[in-house]
């Protein structure tokens, strides 16, 4: 029997992570991650997951032999990175781990540029000295396209506008040169937003969808948000992962954009999010320049011909399916905790349910 492809990720429990493990784990691949160690857990997305595979429920199992491993590791320290890339051996790399917000990386514009060059460049360069005989994959981001008109593509030019994005282009440039220079399997995946129900609270979807929900229980009154004209391609986190791994299993290491092709304003989010149980977003919003950034991307558009012809990855869940997914999962996560809806294992409820308790919520907000 064939031995199963190991592939490490790093930043496994973010969004991407989790769901890219989810993917790999029904791919028959045996998943290890890197969790940075924090105060708090920070494991609540692949919860489901430690609790399937954890070995002490399996105590004649190994951890090297389990499908899924988790080990704390830390993208600034060189050692740490080495350490686990010998104790894998993976054969596919993942490095989704970073600091991932924009408008904190104006605050940390030099632990930004640490974690997102320089990490990227610890493992390549643990690659090389290893020769470690692995194919690699690296986070890239639409925010590195900044300025430039869009659609975006693999040929536009790269004008960004912070210090994320700049960590960005400078950690895609390297994955280039060592491809070049190296022969390292390295290629570049230059993901468009991708949301889901699982991003991050302090990201602006989130802090939308989040916010509905808590404005329908009672426990806000509003939203404050800085640039309401912002355009976005927004896609879906699940879908996207699969992009990553096609990146992958292509026959030799390239650069690719993944996208949907449809751009949306913060505005259009908020109204899709609001008009879902039938309240006005305008009277919910408050605008603040204190969530405005030094310097703004005005519009994302990706090109993904590239990779719908030669990956034939194709998306298939667009702006209002998305919307519609978070709302609702923010709307039944606030709606059980409030007792709104009881907690009864077993039982499933569709989406149209949670929407109709926040559509009931909502009619009486307009009443008060």
């Amino acid at each position: 029997m064939a031995e199963k492809r190991v592939a490490f990720i790093t930043g496994i429990g973010g969004q991407d992570g989790s769901y890219l493990a989810e993917f790999l784990l029904k791919q028959g691949y045996q998943v290890r991650g890197m969790i940075r160690r924090a105060s708090s857990p920070n494991t609540e997305r692949i919860l489901p997951l430690i609790e399937q595979y954890w070995e002490s429920k399996n105590p004649d199992v190994k951890s090297l032999d389990s499908p899924f491993f988790s080990q704390y590791g830390d993208l600034t320290d060189a050692s740490s990175v080495r350490s686990l890339l010998e104790e894998f051996h993976p054969d596919e790399i993942y490095n989704l781990g970073a600091q991932s917000h924009v408008a904190v990386s104006f605050q940390n514009p030099l632990s930004t540029l640490d974690i997102n060059l320089m990490g990227t460049m610890r493992i390549l360069d643990a690659i090389r000295d290893m020769k470690l005989p692995c194919r690699f994959y690296q986070a890239s981001s639409s925010e590195m396209f900044g300025t430039s008109q869009p659609p975006q593509n693999e040929n536009t030019p790269f004008r960004p506008q912070s210090p994320y994005g700049v960590a960005k282009v400078a950690a895609f440039n390297a994955v280039r040169m060592y491809r070049d220079a190296y022969g390292i399997f390295a290629s570049n995946g230059i993901l468009f937003n991708h949301e889901s129900p699982r991003r991050g609270i302090n990201f602006v979807t989130r802090k939308i969808t989040m916010g509905l929900a808590k404005i329908l229980v009672g426990k806000d009154r509003n939203i404050v948000l800085g640039n309401l004209d912002a355009k976005r391609d927004w896609g879906f986190s699940g879908e996207y992962v699969e992009g990553m791994w096609r990146i992958l299993q292509h026959e030799k290491p390239d650069d690719f954009v993944i996208a949907t092709g449809e751009t949306h304003t913060v505005r259009d989010f908020m109204r899709e999010s609001f008009a879902l149980v039938g309240l006005n977003y305008e009277n919910f919003l408050v605008s603040s320049d204190r969530y405005k950034r030094p310097a703004d991307v005005p519009a994302l558009l990706g090109d993904s011909t590239k990779a719908r012809k030669i990956l034939g990855w194709n998306p298939q869940v667009k702006f209002k399916e998305i919307t519609k997914m978070m709302i609702v999962a923010d709307l039944k996560d606030k709606f059980e905790k409030t007792g709104n809806v009881p907690i009864e294992r077993g039982v499933m409820r569709d989406d149209d349910y949670y929407l109709g308790i926040g559509r009931d919520l909502a009619s009486k907000l307009r009443k008060s």
